[in-house]
């Protein structure tokens, strides 16, 4: 279980990294060569693209703690 639980952190790990270095930033980032571009809103974007974008990040940060809390209970 302990083994399964430490892949699966691994692939929210990466996926995590992914998503986050799409985001737009000051510049425009990674997110311009995905064609995600830069809207106006309180975090950078206003697109659907980018609050979907926003919405996953967050999804996979809140699983990313999870699982980092029940590999520390194990």
């Amino acid at each position: 279980m302990y083994t399964l639980l430490s892949v699966v952190q691994v692939i929210i790990a990466v996926v995590l990294i992914l998503l986050i270095l799409m985001h737009s930033g000051r510049d425009t980032g990674l997110s311009g060569a995905f064609g995600v571009g830069s809207g106006s809103g309180p975090f950078g974007g206003g697109s659907l693209v980018e609050r979907n974008l926003n919405r996953w990040t967050v999804f996979f940060a809140v699983l990313f703690a999870v699982n980092t809390v029940v590999l520390l209970k194990i």
